[in-house]
């Protein structure tokens, strides 16, 4: 841990306050971003690159949501309702 997480983790136990799960994993991996000396902000940062995560990650659970399995798992009997353009 690095001592800006270390120091925030100390203030919050003084403070009482408990941590969510949410704001727990966010400081871990916040700490973690630093260790490897990766930026939390700019074009390859830690920001871009969870959001983009997130993003990708919501967008794939809707698509299998709406279409009932997931990605290339259609059931091999089912009606096809595919184009064919020639």
């Amino acid at each position: 841990m690095t001592s800006d997480a270390v120091s925030a983790d100390k203030e919050i136990k003084k403070s009482g306050r408990q941590l969510s799960p949410e704001q727990a994993a966010a400081a871990a991996m916040v700490g973690e971003a630093r260790e490897r000396g990766l930026a939390l902000t700019g074009p390859d940062g830690l920001l871009k690159l969870f959001t983009k995560n997130v993003l990708e990650t919501a967008l794939n659970e809707e698509m299998t949501e709406h279409l009932g399995h997931e990605k290339n798992r259609a059931e091999l009997d089912r009606e096809s309702t595919e184009v064919c353009l020639s």
